[in-house]
């Protein structure tokens, strides 16, 4: 009988014990915020040293007149078209090509290495940096600029495997070969 007894007590005592409910792990470290403030200051590092360059670079182009965008690029244009012609919006179809270079002037991606593109201004699934998109609804058609891209409108963190390295500021030549605005 005592064994009996003591079986139902200690089967009693762990049925109790295991209705508890369980506890959460604690972390192992505890994120203070710091990370983000530091990668937060090498970025704003990092932009500084870009533009730094960019501006050297724009000073010492003494062939064009640079503008700045609102969307945060210069520009400047080679070949201008003088009379009134639309500029691409949205839905435009456009064909354009382009090379890039960085700021030594090195090409990088040469004007038959990318071809003619055909593009639906802000409508099309292209894989084509932004500095590139914005920079055509700038242009009218048979015009080229000259772009000049921080990395962040051209290839950003990632680069392009094996031409640019990360966080790179470019160089863009674009020409505007044909556009037709389907809106009109």
């Amino acid at each position: 009988m005592p064994f009996r007894l003591f079986a139902v007590i200690l089967f009693m005592l762990l049925g109790f014990l295991g209705c508890k409910s369980p506890e959460s792990r604690r972390p192992t470290q505890q994120s203070t915020g710091s990370s983000i403030e530091a990668s937060v200051a090498r970025n704003i590092k990092r932009f500084a040293a870009e533009v730094q360059a960019i501006e050297t670079y724009i000073a010492q182009d003494t062939t064009h007149a640079y503008q700045t965008s609102a969307d945060g690029f210069w520009y400047a244009y080679d070949l201008k078209v003088a009379i009134e012609a639309p500029t691409p919006v949205t839905g435009s179809e456009v064909s354009f090509s382009y090379e890039v270079k960085d700021l030594n002037g090195l090409t990088i991606l040469s004007y038959d290495e990318v071809g003619t593109v055909q593009y639906l201004v802000d409508q099309s699934k292209q894989d084509l940096i932004s500095g590139i998109r914005e920079g055509i609804k700038l242009m009218k058609a048979q015009e080229i600029i000259t772009l000049v891209l921080p990395s962040y409108k051209a290839y950003g963190y990632y680069g392009l495997e094996g031409k640019i390295g990360a966080n790179t500021p470019i160089v863009v030549s674009l020409k505007l070969n044909q556009m037709s605005n389907l809106d009109n």
